[in-house]
């Protein structure tokens, strides 16, 4: 399926390794912005500054979204996306949105393999924005 601009409510940045060893010394509740490389498609046309993205943990060790954000810049060269993250106090797990159908259906869970950028429609988004508190919400520029 090729995305359209309104099929995106969310950018999904897959990594394999935990966020303290993207950026030694992040801390929980803390921002940092981080450069992520991406793969080369049509999808870098879509992405823009200010949209949301999240960071996804693959793997067998602790999967899932640890970290909440937006872009900060468009797709460059390399390619590569610059983004803005908040180290969630705890990760939304694999496990637990694994089990609503709404996040079931999302790419990551299909095709956990794929590159990045990954995407989240609205529905897909729902059950994340539903276990983030205020703060981290804020912090991570979605309110």
């Amino acid at each position: 399926m090729r995305l359209e601009p309104g099929d995106v409510a969310c950018w999904v940045i897959k990594t394999s390794r935990p966020p303290e060893a993207l950026a030694p010394g992040w801390q929980r509740a803390q921002t940092q912005a981080l450069r992520r490389c991406v793969r080369r498609s049509y999808r870098l046309d879509l992405m823009a500054p200010g949209q949301r993205c999240l960071l996804w943990l693959s793997g067998r060790v602790d999967p899932g979204v640890h970290a909440v954000g937006v872009l900060t810049a468009e797709p460059d060269a390399e390619p590569a996306v610059e983004v803005g993250l908040h180290l969630l106090e705890s990760p939304v797990e694999r496990a637990e949105l694994a089990l609503l159908p709404d996040f079931a259906s999302a790419e990551v869970m299909r095709m956990p393999a794929g590159s990045n950028p990954s995407y989240l429609t609205e529905a897909q988004l729902r059950p994340v924005l539903d276990r983030l508190d205020a703060a981290a919400r804020r912090a991570a520029g979605w309110d």
